[in-house]
């Protein structure tokens, strides 16, 4: 095992912060930047804001500066952050669970028209982004989203981020517990307490008994996975230590079953564990995927159950096998005879205008409640059958499919250079783009595809997990200039035998050249695929020379 000492971990003593970030958060409890914002920085604007809150504080109430216009991605990684920025904000509205009201998307969308340039784009967090915010606006934004009971409060920052949740929580018919009380007991009782306000790296949760597993269990921190336990009662299997970005590592099950009561108790144990234990010299290491794979499950259960839990966990079961798209798009009967409506957006992107009409149909042809997915789409709940296919003419004329095809309901975008600073290529035009001209090149494709784009190795957009994965790059055309380009990553699926996606030495596809590239592909699997075989298992076994 890897020497321990030495990697800033609390438990062990090392208390004195190894790098800049640590000594930020030391200095000042970012909680605290919120109050400055209101009675300072609003009235100073963006020239007066401590660089120390600016890039590093404000991330704990959802802003982050955003990217300058016209600043090519190969400049990305030799600009200084001032020179990158411009002034103006991401916001990120954190919204657990996915749940909202018409009146809180209705919110959302007056501020994304009036304060953010009719910009709004629902992320595979299940979160809503906002651009072009002025620092002079944010606490009047602020305001608006608390009247509905919403906040931006640790949607970014060394903390436990958004909680994933099944947006068909409650009323799947399928599902295997409702999770929705102990995503809002965590919620109540741990978000922007400063117990947690200073975790060694961000921290993802999910907590969810859906059957098709849409919240992606493999990739999170810690995740609470819908099973049925030893007693033949429902309750949840614990998984650790999942996470994308340059090093890539799916979660580990623990082995244990967790009640439905003891939740919030274990969130805070493993929590708190990463907390005491997790490594805070490198910020690279300092994700909680390292210590778990430093340690082990074994004893990783062993330190929460004696150090940070009342009670041993019992063991449990494996959560039952799922291999299909995980997603919502569609209609889906639920279990009181109304439907769910799920539609896909533009590779996330929608707009203040849109998303107001969409909270307007839902009070129309629902019951006002909308949910946001973690593959960038949304969902109106409580639709009668006899109002259905009114309430999909209806999307449709807004340009939101509930039958997507299979390039529309698969593609999902990170945000690109548009407004990123770490991002190295566009994305979101890109993406849209790309599903357009494949529904035009393979029309009647006939099988569930997902194609995942990336503007950076971040992996905001999972492109590692993807069936057909692009991560940006740049290279040198041939004349001198930079060329926007994909390494591309192909097989990639999480459930059963869950595994990274293949990728190639030297290939690399020019970004003008994406819908080329995947048309030769995904022929080449009609072609050559076994029966009922999907493209992920045969991107497993293929010839490369029929995948380059």
């Amino acid at each position: 095992m890897p020497p321990q000492r030495g990697q800033g971990q609390w438990a062990l003593g090392h208390r004195e912060p190894l790098n800049p970030n640590e000594r930020v958060k030391r200095d000042d409890d970012a909680l605290n930047v919120k109050q400055r914002i209101i009675d300072r920085y609003q009235y100073t604007g963006f020239a007066g804001i401590d660089p120390a809150d600016l890039r590093n504080r404000f991330r704990w109430f959802g802003l982050y500066t955003q990217r300058a216009q016209g600043i090519p991605g190969g400049r990305t990684a030799v600009l200084e952050p001032e020179e990158l920025e411009a002034e103006f904000f991401m916001l990120r509205v954190r919204i657990d669970g996915g749940q909202l009201s018409t009146a809180q998307l209705t919110a959302i969308a007056g501020i994304a028209t009036e304060f953010g340039r009719d910009v709004a784009d629902v992320t595979d967090r299940q979160n809503i982004q906002l651009h072009w915010i002025r620092i002079e606006d944010v606490p009047e934004i602020w305001r608006r989203l608390e009247a509905v009971g919403l906040d931006t409060m640790e949607a970014c920052g060394d903390t436990p981020r958004v909680i994933l949740g099944c947006p068909l929580a409650g009323v799947a018919a399928d599902e295997v517990l409702d999770a929705t009380p102990a995503i809002a007991e965590v919620r109540e009782r741990y978000i922007g307490d400063p117990e947690f306000s200073n975790l060694p790296r961000k921290f993802k949760s999910s907590i969810s008994g859906c059957a098709v597993h849409c919240t992606n269990h493999e990739i999170n921190d810690v995740s609470f996975v819908g099973v049925t336990g030893p007693d033949g009662t429902p309750g949840y299997d614990l998984w650790v230590g999942g996470g994308l970005s340059t090093n890539p590592k799916f979660g580990v099950r623990l082995g244990a079953f967790v009640e439905p009561d003891r939740v919030t108790e274990v969130w805070a144990g493993v929590t708190t564990l990463f907390r005491e234990h997790g490594y805070r010299r490198s910020r690279i290491h300092a994700r909680l995927k390292f210590l778990v794979a430093d340690w082990g499950a074994e004893r990783f259960r062993a330190v929460l159950e004696k150090e940070f839990l009342t009670a041993p966990l019992p063991d449990g079961p494996a959560p039952a096998a799922y291999t299909g798209a995980r997603g919502h798009a569609g209609v889906t009967p639920l279990v009181d005879g109304t439907n769910a409506v799920g539609f896909a957006l533009r590779a996330g992107r929608s707009s203040g205008t849109q998303l107001a009409r969409v909270a307007a149909l839902a009070a129309e042809y629902g019951a006002g409640r909308v949910r946001t997915t973690a593959q960038q789409q949304l969902v109106i709940l409580d639709v009668p059958p006899a109002r259905t296919e009114e309430l999909v003419a209806a999307l449709a004329a807004e340009d939101l499919p509930v039958r997507p095809s299979a390039f529309r309901n698969g593609t999902i975008a990170c945000t690109g250079t548009e407004f990123c600073k770490l991002a190295i290529v566009e994305t979101k035009g890109r993406a849209q783009q790309l599903y357009a001209e494949l529904e035009r090149r393979l029309p009647d494709f006939p099988e569930p595809v997902t194609v995942n784009l990336n503007g950076c190795p971040n992996s905001c957009a999972r492109f590692q997990v993807a069936d057909i994965g692009f991560k940006g790059s740049v290279a040198r055309g041939p004349d001198g200039e930079d060329v926007e380009v994909y390494q591309v990553h192909l097989g990639g699926h999480l459930g059963g035998e869950a595994t990274l996606g293949r990728k190639f030495r030297g290939l690399k596809v020019d970004a003008d050249d994406a819908a080329d590239y995947v048309e030769r592909v995904l022929r080449g699997y009609l072609e050559h695929r076994q029966p009922a075989e999907s493209f992920a298992a045969y991107a497993a076994r293929a010839d490369e020379g029929l995948l380059r």
